[in-house]
């Protein structure tokens, strides 16, 4: 069994190597001095309060 998991592995890293040499260096990133800020709007709120909201949920559950 280590034997065939070994040499699938093996295997993709062979089949995954041309896959990983294909992609190029792309445009380079954010240039220095570029604005590279990012809004948070409101989807970070509503996933905070999902989030608590679910927590909450679990607490009342496991103390019932």
């Amino acid at each position: 069994m280590k034997q065939l998991l070994s040499s699938t592995f093996i295997l993709f890293l062979l089949l995954a190597a041309p896959a990983v040499r294909a992609q190029g260096p792309g445009n380079g990133g954010p240039r220095p001095g570029a604005v590279t800020d990012v809004p948070v709007d409101g989807g970070a709120s509503l996933l905070l309060a999902a989030g608590a909201a679910y927590g909450l949920k679990k607490l009342r559950r496991t103390r019932r």
